[in-house]
């Protein structure tokens, strides 16, 4: 399954799992009651807060990562099996349902895509909505996680000025730079890592760019380096996992998610931070 399907194929395929990621960070009831007014028919709603992130600590982030045990018992609660493909959407640019598509890869479930434009260009070509839940039958699912897919902040600092690193940031160039903070208590980034903003992923139009222009754009920033040295991090674990899903679009598979990121960096005030251009 190729990892951002349009709505053309997500409609031919009725028997796909569709799970619905609208969340606005501001108000994080509103994706849910959005999806209880309309959404695309057989979706069920998958929360970031309650549903995709583990229980805070005031010391593991914003979004902490769920144990895959955990992971496994919501999606087979949902009667998700090992078999079945799974599509993600949010209300359009595909940064919630990106988390979705890599909580579900890190489980070893390969056939998870992002629906490219999301709901408003489901929405904008008329397309059947609904606001009927579908049920399914619980189904016991066997995640087998991939390990290798996302580092902690232990690692992150190891290898901090490390040849075999790079680090992306994926949050705005301003918060990149610690201009500017509207969310977490402390502005910066973490040192020797660089920016790319995930929204440089979309074209004017919504639509994610074409795999060839992502190749251009992130093979610059890699040069010489494989996709296993790269490690995505931005506020909270979230657009950190939209560039990695923009360099899989790319052909460039196996980078990694730092999913802790900037707000759980900041947690421990012992660990290095930097401000300005990079």
């Amino acid at each position: 399954m190729k990892p951002l399907v349009s709505t053309a194929e997500l409609a031919r395929h009725g028997d796909w799992r569709v799970f619905d990621c609208r969340h606005d960070l501001g108000n994080p009831a509103l994706g849910e009651q959005q999806y209880a007014r309309a959404h695309i028919p057989g979706a069920l709603f998958a929360h970031l807060d309650r549903d995709l992130s583990a229980p805070k600590s005031g010391h593991n982030g914003r979004h902490p990562l769920p144990a895959p045990e955990v992971l496994a018992a919501w999606f087979g609660n949902r009667g998700v099996t090992r078999d079945d493909c799974v599509v993600a959407y949010d209300a359009g640019n595909g940064t919630m349902a990106a988390r979705l598509w890599w909580t579900l890869r890190w489980l070893g479930h390969d056939a998870v895509a992002v629906l490219d434009g999301g709901y408003a260009r489901w929405v904008e070509e008329d397309r059947p909505v609904t606001d009927r839940i579908a049920r399914f039958a619980p189904a016991a699912y066997a995640a087998q996680p991939q390990v290798s897919q996302a580092v902690d902040a232990s690692f992150v600092e190891r290898h901090l000025g490390a040849s075999d690193l790079l680090l992306l940031d994926a949050r705005a160039a301003a918060r990149f730079r610690g201009e500017a903070e509207p969310i977490d208590p402390v502005a910066g980034r973490i040192p020797g890592s660089k920016n790319r903003f995930c929204g440089e992923n979309l074209a004017a139009d919504g639509h994610f760019k074409s795999a060839q222009a992502l190749r251009r754009e992130f093979g610059a920033l890699l040069g010489d380096r494989k996709p296993g040295e790269i490690v995505h991090y931005c506020g909270s674990g979230v657009a950190a996992c939209h560039n990695a899903l923009a360099m899989e679009i790319a052909g460039f598979p196996g980078s990694r998610v730092y999913v802790g990121s900037w707000s759980e960096w900041i947690a421990d005030a012992r660990r290095p931070r930097a401000k300005g251009p990079e």
